[in-house]
């Protein structure tokens, strides 16, 4: 019994200490949770305190970084809406110039329809008085029939008639009249033609010369024309082959040659080495080949201006460089050139006068001596070599007879053949249009540099010093020193034994050794 109530006891402790235990256990959790809960609830405040601090950041560096970029936008937009502003107003400046010209243009075609309308008017009112005339003339033309007693027709048929009765009778007194004065007349006209076209035609007399004059800036410019020791004078006559004259005369040289064509190319490298100032053997040369060119371009050009003048638009090319050529002849002191263009327009007034074809005529009178431009020699007929010329340069037919017949005593010759030879003899027949003399100088200075030129190895020969000297430029690869010396021997001989010269003849042999190289 006691074990019981011991037991029961010790069941009754263990029970009290169970639920003391758990009550205690119990309050130690919710302190526990308490004091978790107000931790958790400290973490979440201090974090929405962070991430609130955090988000004013962002919003500030996000606000800043806003403000960065929209600066350039802004400033862009302004000067867009400035650019934007500057084409309205220009915009509203157009638009008020087109509403101004809509103005003007509006009270313009108000004008132009009042002009119009007074036109309209003038025109009915003027057909009406057209009318209104055409039957005061019918009403006349009636009232006359009535009074002659016959009509119109009737009236213009006895008209006409005693029209032709009057003209037949005439006519025969005027055709007696003209078979009278027949011959008279022939004569007196021929006279008379020849005569005006003489008079008409105003050209110059143009003689031939072997100087050219060039003008000088300075005298001191014929001291750099010599050169040191002479060497630029004496390279300038190696070169051009044309002697230069420098004597007293103040502020000009003068240039020597018998050809016009090679003297033209002395003097216009002359010129251009005055106006460039550097006068030295290699700028002489190159300047020279560049007038070369030039005077090759003036027989072009010259060639097409003869023609021009005389109104011929379709001549070959080769007839055109030849008529250039024509300009650095002479005849008997005569210039070619000129003599032609005066045949070529003395035969086209001629032909005028006759009722021919003058255009046939001017063209047969301009090439009539074309053939003088290749080679020309005294008391030779060029009238078949010129015809030859024109035909290898694809002439028309009709120009080639009569060039080639107008020197011809033929029973029967074309018109204009004969025209061409009056107009010749005119030209020919001029005061002072020949000059013997100088013909014969300029074909015996063409003799000397052809006798000088005709052996191996010369590359060019000048006559100079009005054929008392020759001056021969050999190629100095083919001909050596002695063979040189040989050379001038060869050629005194033969100019003693083919001319017919007075006095003496230098021979001048000049051999140049050149060593050319290029850097690369």
């Amino acid at each position: 019994m006691d074990l019981i109530i011991a037991m029961m006891s010790a069941l009754a402790l263990f029970a009290i200490g169970g639920g003391t235990g758990w009550v205690i256990n119990n309050r130690i959790r919710q302190i526990r949770e308490t004091k978790t809960r107000n931790k958790v609830q400290s973490i979440v405040e201090e974090a929405h305190a962070e991430a609130e601090s955090l988000k004013k950041t962002a919003t500030l560096i996000a606000k800043d970084e806003w403000r960065k970029e929209r600066e350039p936008l802004e400033r862009e937009i302004d000067q867009r809406k400035r650019t934007l502003q500057n084409i309205e107003g220009g915009l509203l400046e157009k638009e008020r110039q087109l509403d101004h010209k809509v103005d003007i243009l509006e009270d313009k075609e108000l004008s132009l329809n009042r002009v119009e309308k007074e036109l309209s008017r003038r025109e009915e009112k003027l057909s009406s008085m057209e009318k209104n005339i055409q039957a005061l003339i019918k009403e006349q033309e009636h009232r006359l029939e009535e009074l002659a007693g016959f009509s119109c027709a009737e009236a213009r048929t006895k008209l006409i008639e005693q029209q032709e009765d009057n003209a037949r009778q005439f006519a025969a007194r005027k055709v007696r009249e003209i078979k009278d004065e027949a011959i008279a007349m022939a004569n007196r006209e021929a006279k008379e033609i020849i005569s005006r076209s003489i008079q008409q035609y105003g050209g110059e007399l143009a003689l031939e010369n072997t100087v050219s004059v060039v003008n000088l800036p300075s005298e001191e410019m014929k001291g750099r024309i010599i050169g040191r020791d002479g060497r630029n004078i004496r390279a300038f006559d190696m070169i051009t082959g044309v002697e230069i004259v420098v004597d007293d005369t103040p502020g000009s040289v003068m240039l020597s040659s018998f050809d016009p064509m090679r003297r033209e190319v002395a003097r216009t490298t002359l010129e251009k080495l005055i106006l460039d100032g550097r006068i030295h053997p290699g700028r002489i040369e190159e300047t020279y080949e560049k007038a070369r060119m030039d005077v090759e371009e003036l027989i072009r050009e010259s060639g097409s201006k003869a023609a021009f003048d005389l109104g011929i638009h379709d001549m070959p090319e080769p007839l055109l460089e030849l008529l250039g050529k024509l300009r650095f002849q002479s005849s008997y002191g005569q210039n070619l050139l000129a003599h032609c263009q005066e045949v070529g327009m003395l035969a086209g007034l001629i032909a005028e006068r006759l009722e021919i074809d003058v255009i046939l005529a001017r063209r047969a009178g301009l090439l009539h001596d074309i053939s003088k431009a290749l080679s020309y020699e005294v008391g030779t007929d060029s009238a078949q070599a010129s015809g030859a010329l024109a035909r290898k340069c694809g002439e028309n037919v009709a120009v080639i007879e009569v060039i080639e017949t107008h020197n011809l005593e033929l029973l029967v010759r074309s018109v204009i053949a004969i025209t061409v030879k009056t107009a010749d003899e005119i030209s020919n027949s001029r005061p002072g249009a020949h000059k013997e003399k100088v013909e014969e100088y300029v074909t015996r200075m063409q003799n000397i540099e052809e006798i000088a030129g005709s052996y191996p190895g010369v590359r060019s020969a000048f006559a100079v010093q009005n054929g008392k000297e020759v001056r021969v430029m050999i190629d100095s690869a083919s001909v050596n020193d002695t063979n040189a010396n040989q050379l001038a021997d060869e050629i005194t001989e033969s100019l003693e034994e083919d001319l017919d010269q007075p006095g003496q003849i230098k021979v001048c042999v000049i051999r140049e050794l050149r060593a050319v190289h290029y850097a690369r």
